[in-house]
């Protein structure tokens, strides 16, 4: 747990501001975090997941939705953002250390036709900023981020067969689109697969029949998405693919009724789970603003978090990414969340699970502030953050 090991944490964004100039530096504890490494099975599927590393999300850029008041669908990029994507950040990332990075796109705004022709000009731009990560070594996940609804994917028994069609196209398109990538491009077939707009919508009751048939419409999807990446061959045939269970949440990926898709690969398949736990620190309106990774309290949801996923599927040999984790800004809270991230990081580590921090490019107001990485200077606004990730990162 924390000791109180001090570092000197340089301000390198007042130091690119000022254009280099002598700064003062700040001095930052580091939480120093003792944890138990479990028994990681050896095989091709979890040694590709360890390459990840530390991970990264471009957040509230290509995902961005509800922008009708926009003359131009292409400044959707930038709609929530507020910039467009450059190179630089790439750079910024891997001088960072940062290993993979996880690129969230909407397609269902970008859609024309019955059968879900995605815009050129969209595809291409989405294109462009992929080749940016790789062509720094960076792994890239792409996935389809905010098509949850009833007119594209929505995990019921009436709308199953439509959504399998959308779901189907959009897919076929971005096989076809990136089949000459290598293996450093992962696709991810869904976000967060829900009931929305229901009482349901983020949690999993299976004593609800409205939960089981969800469940069960989520496997088909899964299945739906992973026979139509690998019917389009090359590189396809053997890409690593990420599935998630109902919300992506830990019970979505934990109980009895979810199951992994048949593939025609061996151990292809990449579980994926979003978990901003403990709730009430990471992500809760008004919530609590501490952290202490001495507490018992503090740290049991994500000790129970790494311990399930553990046992069910990294014990068993299948992989798992934490593809979205992180806690926002609270008044301040620094140092509170540069210790979470620690143990966060440290606790998914010791279970052989890499973690995509979240990272939405919001740095001021009431809203949920998950900015890390300044876009326009390409600086880290929290290098304190960045430093706890990479100080435990295996």
């Amino acid at each position: 747990m924390k000791t109180g090991r001090r570092i000197i944490c340089l301000l390198t964004a007042a130091c690119l501001a000022t254009g280099g100039a002598a700064m003062a530096a700040e001095e930052f504890d580091v939480a120093e975090i003792s944890m138990e490494q479990q028994a990681i099975p050896a095989n091709d599927a979890l040694a590709f997941t360890k390459c990840l590393k530390a991970g990264w999300n471009l957040g509230n850029t290509f995902d961005a939705v509800d922008c009708d008041w926009l003359s131009d669908p292409m400044l959707y990029e930038s709609a929530w953002c507020g910039t467009l994507t450059q190179p630089e950040v790439f750079d910024a990332l891997a001088a960072a250390g940062f290993a993979s990075v996880r690129i969230p796109v909407s397609w269902h705004n970008h859609v024309s036709g019955e059968d879900f022709i995605i815009d050129a000009q969209w595809l291409a731009r989405v294109q462009d900023v992929v080749g940016y990560a790789l062509d720094r070594g960076l792994y890239v996940i792409l996935n389809t981020h905010h098509d949850i609804g009833e007119a594209y994917i929505y995990p019921d028994r009436e709308h199953l067969e439509s959504s399998a069609k959308y779901l189907t196209s959009i897919w076929a398109q971005l096989a076809e689109a990136f089949a000459d990538a290598d293996e450093y491009m992962i696709f991810e077939g869904m976000n967060e697969p829900r009931l929305a707009g229901t009482n349901l919508e983020w949690s999993v009751n299976l004593r609800d029949e409205r939960s089981k048939e969800a469940v069960e419409c989520i496997n088909a999807l899964n299945q739906a998405f992973v026979d139509t990446v690998r019917a389009s061959g090359g590189q396809n045939a053997t890409r690593y693919l990420m599935v998630s269970g109902y919300d992506a949440s830990l019970d979505g990926a934990t109980n009895e009724t979810f199951t992994l898709p048949q593939d025609s690969a061996d151990n292809r398949i990449i579980i994926s789970v979003h978990a901003y736990t403990p709730y009430a620190f990471a992500l809760q309106d008004g919530g609590q603003s501490t952290f202490d990774s001495n507490s018992r309290k503090d740290r049991s949801e994500i000790d129970n978090l790494m311990e399930k996923l553990y046992r069910q599927y990294i014990a068993n040999g299948i992989p798992v990414v934490l593809g979205e984790f992180g806690a926002r800004n609270k008044d301040n809270n620094l140092q509170a969340r540069a210790d979470y991230t620690a143990y966060y990081v440290a606790a998914a580590a010791a279970h052989g699970i890499p973690c995509f921090i979240w990272d939405n490019h919001a740095f001021s107001g009431s809203g949920e502030l998950f900015g890390l990485l300044n876009r326009e200077t390409f600086t880290f606004a929290y290098p304190e953050i960045v430093e706890s990730m990479m100080a435990y990162t295996q």
